[in-house]
């Protein structure tokens, strides 16, 4: 029971996640949201939410003994500066000025960036695997852009631009979170880094600084979904899949993420997608499915522990 529970969470989390981008393109497309103030509301909200599950139901002393510690607290400063707070805003703007299928596609990049850095730090050697990896990204990503037309890209220069900085922000998120994970829990790393990214948005554009009366029921039945159901609530069934799931098997099933980004992006928002662009979409999932099945060992590195939890930030 506590296994078919755990498959429940990850599955209902990917999909929140995958979801929760068409939502937030349909916030910009319909009721002109400014990118600033969404992101701003979306991290400090779920980051409380967050902590405030971490004070509930788990050891509540860690909330602020991540900050007594020097070293660690300008960790957590730089995680959720460069780390979080770069991957929302730069998966959003790419968005914005795209859709959420590509934004995500984009974003899940994130591992063949991972390889190539790790090889060029010699902590890991090349293998078969990793050129298949490569290869499949690298495959996929052309058909998702240009549609196989060598003449245009069938995606606005700029959400190719945002895509690839999320790639490359989710990459450093994901080596930068290490040391800090091994210490404390991941609700309260990621509940801080959002609330750190926030704060540090709202000097860009105030959480309180919106027309609220503006906006109508649906549009805020959208925020709250983003907000709760496509952040809070995506993350924190995620990480409790990991209590009865291995973090290979959460991370197979979270793959279904960006397949949900490009379903509803195609089927909802009726966004044009070609043919190859599928061809390019089946690439990159199947990239994705090819990672969390490979068996371990290029690595020179030590292995992680056993207890580490990866991240999803979509």
């Amino acid at each position: 029971m506590n296994r078919h529970r755990g498959i429940l969470l990850v599955i209902t989390g990917a999909i929140f996640w995958g979801i929760g981008g068409t939502v937030a393109k349909k916030l910009f497309q319909d009721y002109q949201i400014d990118i600033n103030w969404l992101v701003t509301i979306r991290l400090l909200i779920a980051g409380l939410l967050l902590l405030g599950i971490q004070f509930i139901k788990k050891d509540r002393s860690q909330i602020f003994g991540i900050w007594k510690n020097g070293r660690t607290a300008i960790h957590l400063l730089i995680f959720g500066l460069l780390g979080m707070l770069a991957v929302q805003y730069t998966y959003m703007a790419s968005i914005k000025h795209g859709n959420a299928a590509v934004a995500t596609l984009l974003q899940y990049l994130a591992p063949v960036m991972i390889i190539v850095y790790l090889i060029l730090r010699k902590q890991s050697v090349l293998t078969r695997k990793d050129l298949v990896t490569v290869s499949l990204a690298l495959i996929g990503s052309f058909f998702l852009l240009t549609n196989g037309s060598m003449s245009q890209l069938s995606v606005p220069t700029l959400a190719i631009v945002w895509g690839v900085l999320s790639g490359v922000a989710l990459a450093f998120y994901t080596l930068y979170a290490v040391p800090l994970l091994k210490e404390y829990d991941s609700l309260v790393v990621v509940g801080w880094a959002m609330i750190i990214g926030g704060v540090a948005l709202s000097f860009v554009h105030p959480a309180w600084q919106m027309d609220f009366r503006s906006l109508t029921l649906e549009a805020y039945v959208y925020l709250i979904f983003v907000i709760i159901f496509g952040t809070m609530l995506a993350f924190w069934f995620y990480i409790e899949s990991l209590q009865s799931l291995l973090p290979k098997e959460t991370s197979l099933l979270g793959s279904i993420e960006p397949l949900a980004a490009v379903v509803t992006t195609v089927f909802w928002l009726k966004e044009p997608f070609g043919l190859f662009q599928w061809v390019g979409t089946a690439c990159i999932i199947g990239m994705i499915l090819f990672l969390a099945l490979k068996k371990e060992g290029s690595v020179k590195s030590k292995r992680p522990p056993k207890n580490e939890k990866p991240l999803q930030v979509s």
